[in-house]
């Protein structure tokens, strides 16, 4: 078990620390994607919408749609919330699409979008399932998940005094400092990191096992999700309408009548208009505060109503208890995703992400350092440098995966707006920064690779509200003083982390000086 601990350990650790560092990142990818877009800061941006402004912008909509598209097989409705979100429409004619963007007053089009083009936070969600590498990067992160939890299940019967190990650490003391530092990071997150890990594996369930699906559904994958969502249907077929009168039709009293009975303000319309048949309007709520409810399961509501004659076709039935094996998954997904519990949840979640990396960071640098002092030149010749090219792994690992995610947001602001796939390009700051860290850390020694990376990324945290004020203008003050406590929170949180990072290195400093100064002293005259 020990064997089997260490190896899975090391040869998975130096992904998992990435993989849990922007895993950890993600849980905010909300806010990291609104402070990355920058949409300009005014008090109107921030004002939340009153229902009466909401239902104008549907008219707006609609206005636009019956002049533009009245032929269109399918329309697209997005409703703002606030002053800094647009109405969005979409349409279908035949085999043309558009998506425009209006004025909720005016329903004047928006002839650009006032945000950066960017991937935002949604780049550390999609390194943290898949690597950025699409189907093979999926599956590599499932194999380093799987060998993950073998190291939880092995750590913790290796580790048989691991609670009294808890409340035990002694600072100072070298290799016996790093196992303390191991193990209580271990124990204080040892219910987070089981559920972590095992909910990501479970997410993904049909990727990984397709089998049972396709022997059901075959090739026709559409099919089960048009069973999922047939589930709740109420009976009965939509008469046949007219389509024309359908397109014609005020939608807000329609939309109010869903709106009453999902008691939630409405996010989306979608009217569907076949070729046969009357067209459909399907009206889908805004996710509620998962700070306010204690569900765990909370998914936006929808429902279906025929166009011409408003009878409600689709409806979920609160009533309905469903089977418990039914709510399994969503439930494991919500767990994984932490759609629930509102932002103390999401910090609870960042808290404990930040020490399940920490946990596999001193269990990397636990192993260089055993190893290392009981080398019995288990290879060979090249042992020297397998210990070397395991130093800069640590290195890279760690210091380089935070240094590559603070560059990401430098890439965001810094390169030209004009630029095309600027979104892909900011993407490759990120590895090509990652690359960078870890030739760094080969050709430095391994104490100066790690003092020099943690003052760099001490330094771009600390920096970062100066370079977003020369390249936008916009600053935390102006965050505070509009409400905006999203942007405001990823300064302040780079901030800490930058100040985090800065104790770090310097910490470590001052570790080596201290170990530096007994070997002089042995030396004859104090040379070194």
């Amino acid at each position: 078990m020990s064997w089997l601990h260490t190896w899975c350990g090391l040869v998975c650790g130096w992904l998992l620390c990435a993989i849990f560092l922007t895993g950890t990142l993600s849980v905010f990818r909300g806010p990291i994607t609104r402070w990355m877009e920058a949409v300009p800061v005014t008090h109107e941006a921030t004002r939340m919408l009153a229902p009466a402004e909401r239902w104008q912008a549907l008219r707006v909509a609609q206005a636009h749609l019956v002049q533009h598209a009245p032929e269109g097989g399918l329309w697209r409705i997005s409703l703002p919330f606030s002053g800094a979100e647009p109405l969005q429409v979409f349409f279908r004619t035949g085999d043309a699409e558009r998506l425009v963007t209006l004025h909720p007053v005016t329903g004047e089009a928006v002839a650009g979008a006032e945000h950066r083009s960017t991937e935002g936070g949604r780049h550390f969600m999609s390194f943290h399932y898949s690597l950025q590498g699409g189907m093979a990067g999926f599956w590599v992160v499932g194999l380093v998940s799987m060998c993950m939890l073998v190291a939880l299940v092995s750590g913790v019967i290796v580790h048989r005094r691991i609670f009294q190990d808890f409340f035990t650490f002694r600072p100072g003391k070298g290799q016996r400092s790093w196992l303390d530092a191991h193990n209580a990071s271990a124990v204080l997150t040892l219910p987070f990191l089981f559920m972590i890990v095992y909910t990501g594996l479970a997410h993904f369930y049909t990727s990984y096992m397709p089998w049972p699906l396709d022997s059901v559904y075959g090739q026709n994958k559409a099919a089960y999700s048009r069973y999922q969502a047939e589930l709740n249907a109420a009976p009965g077929t939509p008469p046949a309408g007219d389509n024309v009168a359908a397109a014609g039709r005020d939608l807000v009293g329609l939309v109010q009548h869903a709106q009453q009975w999902l008691q939630e303000p409405v996010a989306g319309v979608v009217v569907q208009r076949p070729e046969q048949g009357a067209a459909i309007v399907r009206v889908t709520a805004r996710s509620p505060d998962t700070g306010e409810s204690r569900r765990m399961l909370n998914s936006a509501e929808s429902m279906t109503l025929d166009a011409v004659t408003g009878r409600v076709l689709q409806a979920p039935d609160r009533e309905a208890t469903g089977s418990v094996a039914s709510k399994v998954h969503p439930v494991i997904s919500a767990l994984h995703l932490v759609t629930y519990g509102g932002w103390t949840a999401k910090w609870l979640y960042f808290v404990c992400g930040l020490i399940g990396t920490a946990m596999v960071a001193t269990g990397l640098l636990l192993f260089s350092i055993k190893r290392r002092t009981r080398s019995g030149h288990e290879w060979g010749a090249a042992t020297p440098q397998m210990y070397r090219c395991i130093d800069a792994l640590n290195v890279a690992a760690l210091a380089g995966t935070a240094l590559a995610s603070i560059g990401y947001l430098y890439g965001n602001r810094l390169l030209p707006q004009s630029l095309e796939a600027r979104s892909a390009w900011e993407i490759r700051v990120f590895f090509a920064l990652w690359a960078v860290s870890l030739l760094h850390a080969l050709l430095r020694a391994p104490h100066q690779a790690w003092r020099e990376q943690l003052w760099a990324v001490a330094f771009l945290c600390l920096a970062l509200p100066c370079l977003n004020i020369a390249t936008t203008g916009q600053h935390l003050g102006q965050y505070l003083a509009h409400g905006d406590g999203q942007r405001a929170g990823v300064e302040l949180t780079c901030a800490a982390i930058g100040l985090l990072a800065g104790w770090a290195a310097w910490r470590h400093a001052q570790s080596g000086r201290k170990t530096a100064r007994p070997s002089r002293r042995a030396l004859p005259g104090g040379t070194p």
